[in-house]
């Protein structure tokens, strides 16, 4: 697994990108800096890795695009030490983001397959979530609730409820909505059964699973 000048050479090109499409939180950028994202993608990928796009994984999935991570995690806010939920592991990419903003990340994966090689592959690299999870995320994870924002990394035909009832007051909730193209929305939290809703425009995700057993 190596990083080499080459790699963050390319990286850094890709946070220019990422500013020009105007993306400013300078924390977030650093983080995409930072994370050799190469290695969250198959090898024979590797020249597309530092390129502004989606690209397949295991299970039918894909990385997002860099701008997409970039964005929702603009949108989160986030303090170091914030509690954050992510709905749908995926590689760990957007995972590794989250823990170099300093939060502490409770992450759900639906698919076995990425969930088992997430797992191993995340400490290798040495981004340490709180908890990784293997199920449902439209459940969320109300024994671990409340938190200060929770990310969904697929497309929702809906917003899931429990995910809603799961943030603090003044959370954020950043959930892409619809079916085949979906609007970026957040939700902030401010009061018991008061949210605040904004939307981003149109982004396209891999469906969010339901657990249908």
């Amino acid at each position: 697994m190596k990083d080499t000048f080459k790699h963050q050479g390319l990286r850094q090109q890709l946070v220019n990108v990422l500013k020009n499409k105007g993306i400013t939180n300078e924390k977030v950028l650093q983080a995409i800096g930072k994370i050799p994202r190469h290695l969250f993608i198959d090898s024979s990928f590797l020249d597309h890795a530092y390129q502004d796009k989606a690209f397949p994984i295991a299970a039918d999935q894909t990385i997002s695009q860099p701008y997409t991570v970039a964005f929702q995690s603009e949108l989160l806010q986030i303090e170091p030490g914030h509690k954050v939920l992510e709905i749908g592991t995926g590689s760990g990419y957007q995972t590794a983001v989250l823990c170099l903003l300093g939060a502490r990340v409770f992450s759900i994966e639906r698919q076995q397959e990425l969930f088992k090689k997430t797992s191993r592959f995340l400490p290798k690299l040495g981004y340490r979530a709180k908890k990784l999870i293997f199920g449902d995320g439209y459940k969320g994870l109300p024994e671990e609730a409340p938190f200060d924002s929770i990310i969904v990394t697929a497309g929702a035909p809906f917003v899931p409820k429990p995910l809603l009832g799961q943030l603090k007051i003044g959370g954020r909730l950043v959930i892409p909505v619809g079916d085949d193209v979906q609007i970026m929305t957040m939700f902030i939290r401010k009061g018991p059964k008061e949210f605040e809703q904004h939307e981003f425009g149109e982004f396209r995700f891999v469906p969010l699973l339901e657990d249908k057993n």
